[in-house]
């Protein structure tokens, strides 16, 4: 894959992060603002799971967005497309689903 298309496909999927953890982040704060209400609450416990899925879901997408940064850095380096275990090349049809892929398909089934 080209440098000029990686970094398309990089930055496409890096907005896209950014966009979504905006919303949550926002979806958090909403839920945190309904939970301080005063009221007759059926299930206290309730916001309070609202506001964990809305952490975990932005802690999610920040790893998102640093997976994404380091792929930028490895277009930098030239390495884009290229296992940073092994060096072996990563598909373009790998890298187009998942720009951030850092191992080709069989080490990351490995990896689990």
């Amino acid at each position: 894959m080209d440098e000029a298309t990686a970094r398309k496909l990089v930055e496409a999927e890096r907005g896209r992060v950014k966009q979504l953890l905006r919303d949550v982040n926002e979806s958090g704060r909403e839920d945190r603002e309904w939970a301080r209400q005063p009221g007759d609450a059926a299930d206290p416990a309730q916001p309070l799971t609202f506001e964990e899925e809305s952490d975990a879901v932005a802690e999610s997408l920040r790893q998102r967005l640093a997976a994404l940064d380091r792929a930028m850095e490895r277009i930098e380096e030239g390495t884009y497309g290229r296992s940073v275990r092994s060096g072996a090349p990563i598909p373009d049809a790998r890298l187009e689903a998942d720009p951030a892929a850092d191992l080709t398909i069989d080490e990351a089934s490995e990896a689990l």
